[in-house]
């Protein structure tokens, strides 16, 4: 374990490096493209290119947010929080978004207020060519901010590369709306404007809800489960895997649990081997800790218990909101059944259990029956 916790310190600290630096690009860029912006806004009384450099501001900030999250984030465990601080990078990207829906919102207001009280704007050939340069330069950030984003599973990066290919597209139209008017003499910028400002504000609010959903806890992705169980099951004995729970202490930090099937000749000392091998594995692959590992008994060499397996499975799998039963056992001798049952959120969990305990012993009236629900947490 102490292996365990090396590596997770080295991956870390690369990934806080990457963030900070990608951040600091993002921030040296941003800020020039605010200069650039803003001079061209106010030489050219512009309120579309003006609103565009604001968004740039926050675009800033938010690095330096993004920053100071991935700092906090990646303090090590201590005697109060000994999981680590990784949480705290899901407020600062909280923090990101609200940066975002406040530009958005505060744009809306001052669009609204040059529609109602409109002033000409008057573009020359070097203001066209400023924002055609500023065009390309948030693009090429934008793709290498969400490149880096999704490389290290950071939130705030992935979603701040987002706004910026975002922002690169609203800038388009701010350009768009400067040629119409050089051409035509129609001024569309405050309805250009109203136009960013609506793209921002539905950024800002996809922002919030993606991290607030992380915060609260959300269903495990269904393609990590299926590796999880496909690198567990590649270990010699294990018959299945099932109720894997992950726990998100921050992104790229799962502890985990699970349960393994096993068969029932197994004595002890292999049963710790092999669950000391799958924790193993499966950090060596993933990165996730397995903290705890249950064991299900299979049974090998009894016919009978077969055969009630498979009339109770069938019996158990004939209600659409009885998802999957595992960890079956049977002891012939002592007249036990014992298994899980994964329920659909759709049904009263003590009421499926009741009704489960009814039809079985009206099967086998001569065994006592456990049944432990389980709950449809994974694809």
């Amino acid at each position: 374990m102490d292996k365990q916790n090396s590596d997770i310190s080295v991956l870390a600290s690369n990934r806080e490096k990457t963030i900070v630096k990608t951040s600091i690009i993002g921030i040296i860029t941003n800020i020039l493209l605010v200069g650039f912006k803003m001079f061209v806004g106010l030489m050219s009384n512009s309120i579309a290119v003006i609103l565009d450099a604001v968004n740039n501001l926050s675009d800033a900030l938010s690095s330096v947010v993004t920053i100071i999250g991935a700092k906090l984030g990646a303090k090590k465990p201590d005697k109060k929080h000994p999981l680590g601080y990784g949480r705290i990078e899901y407020l600062s990207s909280m923090i990101v978004a609200a940066l975002v829906l406040y530009a958005g919102i505060t744009s809306l207001a001052e669009s609204i207020k040059k529609i109602i009280n409109p002033e000409k704007a008057d573009y020359g050939v070097a203001s066209i060519v400023i924002i055609s340069v500023a065009i390309v330069f948030k693009l090429l950030l934008g793709l290498y901010v969400r490149r880096q984003g999704k490389k290290v599973n950071s939130g705030a990066l992935t979603a701040s590369g987002s706004d910026a290919l975002f922002d690169a597209v609203l800038s388009t139209s701010v350009l768009a709306s400067a040629i119409i008017y050089l051409i035509s003499g129609v001024s569309l910028e405050a309805y250009v404007g109203v136009i960013i400002s609506g793209f921002i504000i539905k950024a800002g609010i996809e922002m919030m809800i993606e991290t607030l959903n992380d915060i609260i806890g959300k269903r495990e992705d269904a393609e990590m489960i299926k590796e999880l169980k496909q690198i567990i099951c590649e270990e010699e004995d294990v018959l299945g895997a099932y109720d894997i729970t992950l726990f998100d202490y921050g992104p790229n930090k799962y502890y985990g649990s699970a349960h393994i099937e096993l068969p029932d000749t197994l004595r002890v000392d292999d049963v710790d081997r092999i669950t000391r091998t799958v924790q193993s594995d499966v950090f060596k692959k993933t990165g996730i800790i397995l903290t705890g590992i249950g064991v299900y008994s299979f049974n090998t060499s009894d016919d009978e218990a077969a055969k009630m397996r498979n009339e109770i499975q069938k019996k158990v799998m004939s209600h659409d909101w009885a998802l999957q039963m595992h960890g079956f056992y049977a002891n012939t001798e002592k007249k036990t059944v014992r298994f899980d049952v994964v329920l659909s959120f759709d049904v009263d969990r003590s009421m499926a259990i009741k009704t489960l305990k009814e039809e079985i012993s009206g099967l086998y009236p001569d065994y006592e029956v456990a049944i432990a629900p389980d709950v449809d947490v994974a694809d």
